[in-house]
């Protein structure tokens, strides 16, 4: 995992994914030189970054210039990119151009994320992976509720991650926000 420190940030664009949620993430995806992901609402690209490592081929779509700016630097910086579409514009109309997804992530949605659900599973490959990140309590609701009407079969996990930051004196923990990933299970 590229550690969040590596990222080239942007005061505009959130991110990157804490690396602890981005590691989860890859376990709960298991993308392979094979699939075909999309990482949608990109904003500092830390999602792109890692599915680009492992996937065959990566969507980036953001409808932020400035995250698909942010992305391409930190894909660049990291010597990645050779596999990744970066795409400026609304998902929804981003995500009609595809034709066929293994994974998708939904970091941000724009308040769309009932239209997007139905076009990813439309798109979505036998055995494929959805994995939606939320902050927001009603996301989260949204998210079960959308995934369980479109007839997948629903995990969510929440993680607090609480970092030590040493001091003089001794280590004081530092947390960061709650963040859940509700995902399809398709362990069949």
């Amino acid at each position: 995992m590229i550690p969040d420190h590596e990222f080239i940030k942007n005061p505009s664009v959130p991110g990157p994914t804490a690396m602890e949620v981005r590691c989860l993430l890859m376990c709960l995806a298991d993308p392979g030189k094979g699939d075909t992901a999309v990482d949608v609402g990109c904003g500092t690209g830390g999602v792109t970054l890692e599915l680009s490592r492992r996937a065959g081929r990566v969507y980036a779509i953001d409808k932020s210039p400035d995250a698909i700016s942010t992305t391409e630097m930190n894909l660049k910086k990291h010597g990645l990119g050779d596999n990744v579409t970066l795409i400026c514009s609304d998902a929804v109309e981003a995500l009609s151009e595809i034709d066929a997804l293994d994974i998708a992530v939904i970091g941000g949605s724009g308040g769309r994320l009932g239209e997007i659900l139905e076009m990813v599973t439309d798109k979505l490959t036998d055995g494929g992976r959805i994995l939606i990140t939320a902050i927001l309590l009603e996301t989260r609701c949204e998210a079960v509720k959308y995934l369980k009407e479109l007839g997948f079969d629903v995990n969510i996990t929440e993680l607090s991650i609480t970092r030590g930051r040493v001091l003089e004196r001794g280590t004081m923990m530092v947390s960061k926000n709650p963040i859940a990933v509700v995902y399809t299970d398709n362990s069949d």
